[in-house]
């Protein structure tokens, strides 16, 4: 038996150990949202494990909305919870309340569970500041009032990304120890990247900025070599990638889906808050996304995000749109 090594095994920083230690550094904290996040562990290692057996797609889009929701209620720490699979906002029962809003989607890109491909769950959390019953207001707040976001992705491991404001960090699936260990600690995204993610299939309908910046990465003008194409189709898996490697993940607005195609609240903000605590930047085409203000719970958005020298690059093409007009 080697003694040394698993005396190193024993010294892991799980996710829970990283969010108390966190916690420590905030006096006035009740360790509510460390509870939370357990919760929210919970649900992953159980949609981890429900998506591994292979279930078919419907069953685990259900199951795995059934299962945030009661993991999150159980919490006692939630007021108000919105989820993509259901039209109106969960309103928590006041014996259950707690001060924190989550808003999620259980099973994101579950189309291609069948295929083999990385699907994932997203979540973003607001704090409610005073006791008031709770309203959608409470939700309907931009991107930069959120406390955490994170998703985790079910694919040939179990990754859990996670921001709560400072920096970035990843956790991966022990499935000997069942807990998340801290596998990628503070997390950049490059400065520029070499890759960018979008479908191509759409092109047709594009606007002039997005199609001029397409074809920037396909034939540059400056000499500098061609840009890969990487396109999962699983947001989840794209975000992850272009968060680790640098580039663009790109879901533009077009002639089809004039407003996007992706929900601000719990795709387009948690993905683009995540992206701005590792260093990059995320913006829809008009402004900063975490500065957008939803109206309603399942409203939707363009979005470019990832490297900040590449955003940089889009942000000047639509600028340019904009004075010629």
């Amino acid at each position: 038996m080697d003694h040394a090594a698993d005396a190193h095994r024993t010294d892991l920083m799980t996710i829970t150990r990283f969010v108390l230690n966190e916690q420590s550094k905030y006096p006035e904290s009740r360790g509510d949202f460390t509870i939370l996040l357990n919760h929210i562990v919970l649900g992953c290692k159980f949609v981890c494990s429900s998506v591994n057996k292979g279930e078919e797609q419907k069953k685990l889009d259900v199951l795995s909305n059934e299962v945030f929701i009661k993991a999150l209620v159980s919490s006692g720490r939630t007021c108000i919870l919105v989820s993509e699979e259901d039209e109106d906002a969960i309103i928590v029962e006041p014996s259950k309340r707690g001060r924190y809003c989550v808003v999620f989607d259980p099973l994101d890109g579950s189309s291609n569970i069948d295929c083999g491909v990385s699907i994932g769950t997203i979540f973003g959390i607001y704090m409610v500041k005073d006791d008031h019953e709770p309203t959608l207001a409470d939700v309907l707040q931009p991107g930069k009032q959120m406390v955490a976001a994170g998703y985790c992705m079910y694919g040939s491991s179990c990754t859990l990304v996670l921001s709560t404001g400072k920096g970035v960090n990843g956790f991966t699936l022990d499935p000997s120890l069942g807990e998340f260990i801290l596998t990628h600690p503070d997390i950049r995204i490059p400065k520029k990247g070499k890759i960018y993610s979008v479908n191509e299939g759409n092109a047709k309908n594009w606007d002039g900025p997005t199609a001029k910046y397409v074809e920037n990465c396909k034939f540059p003008k400056d000499g500098s070599p061609s840009k890969s194409l990487r396109y999962i189709g699983s947001m989840v898996a794209d975000v992850h990638r272009t968060i680790l490697y640098g580039g663009t993940f790109m879901y533009p607005a077009d002639k089809k889906s004039p407003s996007g195609k992706l929900r601000v609240l719990y795709e387009v903000f948690p993905m683009s808050f995540l992206m701005e605590n590792a260093g990059g930047q995320a913006f829809t085409g008009k402004q900063r996304a975490l500065d957008l203000v939803p109206t309603k719970i399942h409203d939707r958005s363009p979005i470019f995000l990832g490297s900040y020298d590449d955003i940089e690059e889009i942000k000047a093409l639509y600028a340019a749109e904009g004075k010629e007009e």
